[in-house]
């Protein structure tokens, strides 16, 4: 049974802007150290940053708690399995409350527009 879903969308140079602004207190706030090593693997390190930021986004929105409800930027981590397919791996609360649940997670971008689209679904 499906119990929740989310989509998010963010424009890659407003997500360069925040970066910019705030720099690595923004970034380690938001990111876990594996998601930042992925990235910097990378050569357009900003976009696959922007999607992650996207897909904890997204699965927020699924989740339907509000910030208030507990949810935590790291509590979320993406990562790919080998055929490049991304994966979400919970933590702390949100994991506390997802437990029973699966999330399934689908991310598309362009060049300009990075977009996350996530699932919750109940076993």
């Amino acid at each position: 049974m499906i119990e929740g879903v989310g989509i998010d969308v963010v424009e890659i140079s407003r997500f360069q802007k925040s970066i910019d602004q705030f720099g690595e207190r923004f970034i380690s706030k938001v990111f876990t150290q594996k998601e930042c090593e992925y990235a910097e693997s990378k050569v357009y390190q900003v976009q696959h940053l922007a999607a992650r930021f996207a897909v904890k986004e997204a699965v927020a929105k699924a989740l339907a708690k509000g910030w208030s409800g507990g949810f935590r930027w790291k509590d979320v981590e993406v990562e790919n399995d080998d055929a490049g397919k991304p994966n979400v791996v919970l933590y702390g609360h949100v994991k506390d409350i997802l437990a029973g649940s699966r999330v399934f997670v689908s991310i598309s971008h362009s060049e300009n527009v990075v977009v996350a689209f996530a699932i919750i679904e109940k076993l």
